[in-house]
């Protein structure tokens, strides 16, 4: 069951260019199906997460992160009662714009194009892939994707001002993006976090002697996992599922975070059952400034997390 401050799918602005509803499938689903077939998606495979598969092809790349990306999301936003067919989309679609070799890959080349007097981000490069690029259908250039989707490409991780990207103006850009776009800025902290102390031990760049002392957290639930499990492997204690694990704490806390910045009103016994437990959560977790909320563009819509990375 949504929300009330869920994005509902029949209250969609729709699509550049107007399509018959599909038979079995909302517009979120179809666009969810049409990032999925698009050459671009296929090409995250090939590129750069942190670690290439020079030395290992079990590292994560841009692909296999977007799908745990995905997966982290549809759970929050199914506990949050968000709208997880939109929020799966999104998920899909947000690293769709990424050149290889991962930041450094990005940063490179906008050094590239400044030279001629042009830049690159690689959230409006999303957007002219799905609306440009892509190539599918006979009537109409790009995936002809829902403005819902289209806005949380460019919303879901910066803000951009009307003045400097005149082109963007249709979206809203003294509005937050939807809830489920500024989900997708958390769930992929969340994903590359994990994933890349994951992969920096497999490549044995870090031991656990040297994540235990950086983070108490890990540390203390590492020691619990490995009294209780005292023959495993070290590698299988550093991702012990329980309610006392590091990762199920860091994602709780910033899920209660983003629940927390977003100062939904609720009246349910349901949404008061989850607000107490996710309060309890910021309380517990003391996130100690690790995130942050800023006001809403204009004065008007919901508190936005601001971005660490």
């Amino acid at each position: 069951m949504l929300a009330t401050y869920a994005v509902r799918v029949e209250d969609s602005r729709g699509r550049r260019h107007p399509e018959s509803p599909h038979p079995y499938r909302n517009d979120f689903q179809r666009d969810r199906d049409r990032v999925v077939h698009a050459r671009a998606f296929r090409r995250l495979e090939a590129k750069t997460q942190v670690f290439t598969r020079r030395y290992s092809d079990h590292f994560r790349n841009r692909l296999t992160h977007t799908i745990e990306v995905t997966q982290i999301s549809r759970t929050i936003a199914a506990q949050l009662g968000l709208n997880g067919d939109l929020v799966e989309a999104l998920a899909l679609v947000h690293d769709i714009g990424h050149p290889p070799f991962g930041h450094a890959g990005e940063k490179a080349l906008d050094a590239a194009m400044r030279e001629h007097g042009f830049s690159f981000d690689h959230n409006l490069h999303a957007l002219r892939i799905v609306e440009d690029f892509e190539l599918r259908y006979a009537a109409f250039r790009g995936l002809n994707l829902t403005f819902e989707v289209r806005e949380g490409i460019i919303k879901h991780s910066r803000d951009y001002g009307a003045a400097k990207y005149p082109e963007l103006a249709e979206y809203l850009l003294d509005q937050r993006p939807p809830l489920e776009a500024q989900l997708i800025d958390l769930t992929d902290e969340i994903g590359y976090n994990t994933a890349d102390l994951d992969d920096g031990y497999e490549a044995h760049l870090l031991t656990v002697e040297q994540i235990a002392g950086s983070v108490s957290l890990f540390d203390k639930s590492y020691r619990e996992a490995k009294a209780q499990y005292s023959g495993a492997a070290e590698k299988l204690l550093l991702f012990v599922e329980s309610p006392l694990s590091w990762r199920t704490a860091a994602i709780a806390a910033m899920s209660a975070a983003f629940w927390h910045c977003v100062r939904v009103r609720v009246t349910s016994p349901r949404s008061m059952a989850r607000a107490t437990i996710v309060n309890r959560a910021i309380k517990e977790t003391a996130t100690k400034g690790r995130i942050a909320a800023r006001r809403p563009l204009g004065g008007a819509g919901p508190e936005r997390i601001q971005r660490s990375r």
